[in-house]
Formats: structure tokens, sequence, C-alpha cells
């Protein structure tokens, strides 16, 4: 399987508001840029998509470190919360709805499909990565909705 790397990020203007996502994949010395965004959304929905259009845009099942500076992302695969609201049919503990469910489901269905690994970064520091796709949700907000 090839290893790939993937960063991402999603920002809204306003929350919700309009938002754009950003994504970075890398592979060898190949790379590929990637972004869009929606009229009326919210950051964690951005958040995800970044993800799962990364991880859509591979035409292979793939090795994938997935970087991201999104707690709510990142939290739900390594502390096992994805794995749990599946089970409780999109419930959290608290019975109400799991927010973002579709998002999620997909996601979910694209980490079958690719062995990912999630890593956290911190936003808005010295990591090149993460600050480039923040540009590029930034600029998919001024573009309007792709």
């Amino acid at each position: 399987m090839k290893q790939v790397t993937l960063y991402t990020d999603g920002a809204c203007s306003g929350n919700p508001g309009p938002g754009g996502w950003g994504a970075v994949l890398l592979y060898g010395e190949h790379r590929k840029e990637l972004s869009g965004g929606e009229r009326e959304t919210t950051n964690n929905r951005m958040e995800l998509t970044a993800v799962i259009e990364g991880l859509r845009a591979l035409k292979q099942p793939c090795i994938v470190d997935i970087y991201s500076d999104s707690a709510y992302t990142v939290n739900a695969f390594t502390q096992g919360w994805v794995r749990g609201w599946e089970r409780g049919n999109w419930r959290k503990a608290d019975k109400k709805p799991v927010l973002n469910a579709d998002l999620w489901q997909e996601l979910l269905a694209l980490t079958r499909v690719h062995r990912v690994t999630f890593h956290k970064v911190k936003g808005h520091a010295d990591n090149a990565l993460n600050n480039r796709c923040d540009e590029l949700a930034r600029a998919a907000i001024l573009r309007g909705s792709d």
C-alpha cells in the first residue's frame, strides 16, 4: 500500500456562516492541494469535510497519516468516540443525536477503505502544511460555495 500524508483544516466566517476547507496530500515527491466551501455551515463540518475530501481523492487504498488541528476530528478517532456513536445508533451517551452524523458516517466508511492514523497538530503555529490548509480554507470562504 502507498504511504500518503494528509494535512487538513476547516474554517468558518461566523459559526454557522460561510465556510471553507483545505487539504494537502503528499505522496513521495507529489503534492496535491484541494479546497472547497459552503455558503452556510459550521467550522466542525468544514474540518470533517477536509478529511473526507482528502481521502476521497485517493484512487486506491492507502496507508494515510492524517494531520489536523481539530481536536473534534482527531479525538473522535483516537479516543474511540466515533465507534461508540456508531454502536449507539449515532446517539451520544446522553441519548442526544450526534451532530454531523452524516459526515461522521462517511468519514468512518473511508477509514475502512484506507489504513489511517490521526495526528493532532497545533493550529496557527509553526506547521507550514497546517498553515497552508488554513490559507486554502480561508480562500475558499472568499470564493463562496464551490
